[in-house]
């Protein structure tokens, strides 16, 4: 499920904690009583990285480390900020970031 309304995600920003790689800045918060089990990611690419090109790659390259790596994952709303190195980044060293946020993070068992 996806994160869609501002007020949501200006929740997980005020609440959520920040884990940042070369790749990518995670932004993770439990999922609010009565949003039920399951799990929501927002994904974001400021106007700072350039194109909406380059900006819509990013937010597709992460989409797709989430899909790889098993998210989302249940009990969290996790909001994935791109970098200018996402877009370029193998989909290997996307992968490996996002699994280390995810247990650092206590998402996932380590």
């Amino acid at each position: 499920m996806t994160l869609k309304s501002s007020r949501e995600i200006d929740a997980v920003f005020q609440s959520g904690r920040r884990y940042a790689t070369q790749t990518m800045v995670a932004l993770i918060a439990e999922t609010p009583e009565g949003r039920g089990p399951s799990g929501r990611v927002a994904f974001m690419a400021g106007k700072k990285l350039g194109t909406a090109v380059l900006r819509n790659r990013s937010k597709r390259v992460l989409r797709e480390a989430v899909r790889r790596v098993g998210g989302p994952w249940p009990g969290y709303d996790v909001v994935l900020i791109a970098r200018p190195r996402t877009a370029a980044a193998p989909p290997a060293e996307l992968d490996d970031a996002l699994r280390v946020v995810a247990q650092r993070s206590g998402m996932t068992p380590s």
